[in-house]
């Protein structure tokens, strides 16, 4: 019961305290280019969970049997340390599932492949991703944790860019000054939303 627990207060870390685009301000290019239509933000959030949830439990069996210092010990090789080749191994399983990804909604969801447009790809080199991977590492996460901690993520950035594009559809109707339309009312509305998710984090500080 206690791992439960401890798994789910890590889900719910990595989705509010911890949120990527918010937080730590982590792949803003994509959450703010697609957050213009509550649709398109709906299939980000998909594909965020979708790839976070893959790729951060993945990496971490990579890393763990292959480049971890002392991971080739069974080889008779315990003083082999491939961790300086990570950020290219993950950056490369990354890429693999964001192309299977990419192949799936192409053949199965063409309007919702066709609405991300040049962006899908870009999710290869999204830094919020690459950077769930990181900090698996970096926390020494493992994989039941890893995999709970990509899906918290990927959820955290789903209903971040989801409430934004909700809050910039209703705006579109708002006679805003000349100046704030566009994204100076998305940057002021990212702000405010950064500041509100910042209430978590002292909600649980001990």
């Amino acid at each position: 019961m206690n791992a439960f627990s401890d798994l789910s207060a890590l889900f719910f870390e990595a989705m509010f305290v911890e949120n990527m685009p918010l937080s730590f301000f982590l792949g803003l290019c994509t959450f703010l280019a697609l957050s213009r239509r509550p649709e398109t933000a709906v299939g980000l959030g998909i594909a965020m969970i979708g790839v976070m949830g893959l790729t951060v439990p993945l990496n971490q069996v990579l890393y763990t049997l292959l480049l971890a210092p002392g991971a080739w010990a069974w080889a008779g090789m315990p003083e082999l340390d491939l961790s300086y080749l990570a950020l290219l191994a993950f950056i490369g399983l990354i890429a693999a599932s964001v192309q299977l990804l990419e192949m799936l909604l192409e053949r199965f969801f063409p309007q919702v492949h066709s609405a991300f447009g040049v962006f899908l790809p870009l999710l290869t080199v999204q830094c919020a991703i690459l950077g769930g991977s990181l900090f698996m590492v970096e926390r020494r996460y493992d994989l039941a944790e890893s995999l709970v901690f990509g899906l918290g993520s990927g959820a955290g950035f789903a209903l971040a860019v989801i409430l934004l594009a909700s809050i910039r559809a209703r705006l579109a109707y708002a006679d805003l000054p000349a100046g704030l339309r566009g994204l100076g009312i998305t940057f002021i509305l990212a702000g405010m939303m950064s500041l509100g998710f910042a209430s978590f984090g002292q909600m649980v500080a001990p």
